[in-house]
């Protein structure tokens, strides 16, 4: 079931975690993902001197890391217009080229959804 935008309860859920984790942490970017079992894993910008990863990327190494073995979804919140590529193709390598990646404005206004393999 879908809402009035468009998107389902579950991804509304994703959305509004990246949001919270871009807020509270004050990154750039907020993301979140969901596993073949419903988990999710909320993560934000990482930047060290030694260590950047997006907040999308952070989040697929947290899965990976807590044992999924695909994704549902992703979702990033982020002023950019588009979703980079990196981030994309983290997504597919776990969750096949036909994974959907949310991207929200930092409002958590639904901006778009392109498949990982796009």
């Amino acid at each position: 079931m879908t809402d009035s935008t468009g998107i389902t309860p579950e991804d509304s859920k994703i959305i509004t975690l990246a949001r919270s984790a871009r807020a509270r942490n004050g990154v750039p970017e907020g993301a979140a993902v969901r596993d073949e079992t419903g988990r999710t894993y909320v993560a934000g910008t990482v930047e060290l001197a030694s260590l950047k990863l997006s907040a999308l990327q952070t989040a697929v190494a947290m899965a990976v890391a807590s044992g999924a073995e695909s994704l549902e979804a992703a979702a990033v919140v982020s002023a950019a217009e588009t979703v980079a590529d990196a981030d994309r193709a983290a997504v597919g390598d776990l969750g096949g080229p036909a994974t959907p990646v949310l991207l929200a404005g930092p409002d958590g206004t639904l901006k778009s959804t392109t498949p990982a393999g796009a």
